[in-house]
């Protein structure tokens, strides 16, 4: 099963989990990226992939450049400086004009990428609008995104998904999230860590913070693993092709600013469940018996076979036994009356 894991130990921003899935693509599928990514028609808007390093390892930075200007200052990403005064703040108002979520899915539906690519992007941005409207405790039609409705963070939200589009995984795992501690500021002014719409959006995922200072699981980051992510925990068991790397700007002299990501083949472990259905069978035709056998399969059994056995008044006759998942019991029981003698 071809498996993506994704290690949030330094936690989660849109940038980073593009630059590590950007990583993990092959020579075309990059080319094929960038090639989409720079012609979606977003105003001035380019993303290139830089080589980064962070505490001696080498990966990639994805700069995401609004008319020649990384607009990362006043975003919300951690990997950004939050200390630096935001003298930026003014000049970059007119760039956003606080977008809602209507404004977001009529961009995203404009965008020229897979259908599939749109609806979970959408998916993205509407996970965003309900915690954050939980958050401010407002009405989702009322949410205005700031930092997250700018154009890089849409950047982040439509790369990520299309970069997920090309590597074409069946399962996506991750490890629990480092969202950072302290405190940050925002356009609501300074917030605690995790701030609370991305405390809303990993509601059930397992988090932790720790020395780091700093916000490092961002709201996009925290609705883009809440989408696309199936459980949180160690490591599965796979055997790893690929390792990507997405390095955020921001050091931290605690560790390594980095995301990876693990594109490998994993093991489909065993569910531990399995349904067995018995009945005993002793005036059909072995004919009738194996085209019964046949339908039951069609219809979802695992497996099905016969033995012979001696019923009463020292009759011959036949034990059927029916494997299937739990969740199947039902529909092939109502089978098994349907398609032999059996009485129970």
């Amino acid at each position: 099963m071809k498996t993506l894991y994704l290690e949030c130990k330094m936690g989660a921003a849109g940038d980073m989990l593009m630059a590590a899935l950007y990583e993990l693509l092959d020579q075309d599928q990059r080319e094929e990226f960038l090639r989409t990514m720079n012609h979606l028609g977003l105003p001035g808007m380019e993303v290139a992939p830089v080589p980064a390093k962070t505490g001696g390892i080498a990966g990639t930075h994805m700069q995401v450049t609004v008319h020649g200007r990384e607009e990362h200052e006043h975003d919300h990403h951690h990997e950004h400086d939050h200390e630096h005064g935001h003298d930026h703040e003014h000049d970059h108002e007119h760039h956003h004009d606080h977008a809602t979520p209507g404004h977001i899915a009529e961009l995203i539906d404009g965008l020229p990428l897979p259908q599939a690519v749109k609806d979970q992007a959408r998916s993205v941005y509407a996970a965003i609008a309900q915690a954050e409207a939980q958050a401010h405790g407002c009405a989702v039609g009322d949410v205005h995104y700031h930092e997250v409705g700018a154009l890089d963070a849409v950047a982040d939200v439509t790369g990520v998904c299309y970069a997920l589009h090309l590597l074409d995984v069946d399962c996506v795992t991750a490890s629990p999230v480092h969202v950072g501690s302290g405190t940050v500021r925002c356009a609501h002014g300074i917030m605690p860590v995790p701030a609370p719409a991305t405390a809303a959006l990993l509601k059930g995922v397992p988090v932790y913070g720790g020395a780091v200072q700093g916000e490092l699981c961002t709201p996009t980051g925290a609705a883009l693993l809440k989408t696309f992510v199936q459980s949180f925990g160690p490591m599965p068991l796979m055997t790893t092709e690929k390792t990507g790397y997405g390095v955020g700007t921001k050091e931290f002299p605690q560790q390594a600013n980095c995301l990876r990501a693990f594109l490998g083949e994993s093991q489909e472990g065993a569910n531990g469940e399995i349904t067995e259905l018995v009945c005993n069978v002793d005036d059909m035709t072995p004919e009738a018996l194996a085209f019964a056998c046949a339908r039951l399969l069609e219809g979802g059994a695992l497996d099905v076979y016969t033995t012979p056995g001696t019923m009463k008044k020292g009759r011959p006759g036949w034990v059927l036994t029916v494997l299937c998942k739990p969740d199947h019991e039902q529909e092939l029981v109502r089978q098994i009356f349907l398609h032999t003698t059996t009485n129970g």
